[in-house]
């Protein structure tokens, strides 16, 4: 998944402590840890549920071009459970843990199985760490490290009327089942490297937000082994929160 779109509206309502979130994405591309999974347009809803540091949420991915015999089709599910807190009530330190579940309908691909944990640093760039373990299919381990940074005011106009700034970069490893299953290479290798740039645009509570994304394969066995190795993707998107 890649975080930013073309098109991005959101709606958010708390209740007792509950938090429901909707949203709906539409992406140019579908990449997934350095991987086009779909080279055009794509629809990608979320529903989320959020309580404390627990989250649950439903992801779907659906193509919009016919690219892949699937127009208008969702060619993926993801079903995700995480948990967030600090660590030892250390609010500079945070860990998450959680899972994700993978079902592929409208494919010939077989759903699959991640556990994940990982640790961030509330310091600048934000520093993270994030190992995947797949439990199912591919047996395999993805290890991604980063840093970002957010100024959620760059420049005011008003209370209501301000615009912030988002950035970040992470780059990927993966162990040597991790490449065998989806490249057919031999060794554990860097994979992929992401950079991100966003500039949201609040206005009476409409985020209005230009973003650009750079996804590039490291390792050279990994770049002939992918059809596309190297993608820029850039987007807008327009979310509302209540």
């Amino acid at each position: 998944m890649i975080w930013f779109g073309i098109l991005t509206c959101s709606a958010t309502y708390a209740s007792d402590s509950i938090t429901y979130t909707i949203s709906t994405d539409f992406y140019t591309k579908y990449i997934w840890r350095g991987q086009v999974v779909s080279d055009r347009a794509v629809f990608e809803p979320t529903i989320a549920i959020k309580k404390g540091g627990l989250t649950g949420f439903v992801w779907g991915n659906m193509d919009l071009t016919g690219q892949n015999d699937h127009c208008h089709e969702f060619i993926e599910m993801d079903y995700v459970l995480d948990y967030t807190a600090s660590v030892l009530d250390v609010n500079v330190l945070s860990f998450s843990v959680g899972t994700i579940y993978y079902d592929f309908p409208n494919t010939v691909f077989k759903p699959t199985t991640e556990i994940y944990g990982g640790l961030s640093l509330a310091i600048p760039l934000s520093p993270f760490i994030k190992i995947y373990r797949d439990v199912d299919e591919a047996k395999s381990t993805y290890i991604q490290v980063g840093v970002g940074h957010t100024i959620d005011k760059l420049a005011v106009i008003s209370d209501d009327c301000y615009c912030g700034l988002r950035i970040g970069s992470s780059l990927a490893y993966g162990n040597s089942q991790y490449n065998k299953f989806y490249f057919a290479t031999s060794g554990g290798k860097f994979n992929d490297w992401n950079t991100s740039l966003a500039m949201p645009v609040c206005f009476k509570g409409w985020a209005i937000t230009p973003s650009i994304y750079y996804s590039v394969m490291v390792d050279s066995d990994i770049r002939s082994a992918t059809a596309k190795s190297d993608n820029l993707v850039a987007g807008i998107s327009f979310s509302r929160s209540f």
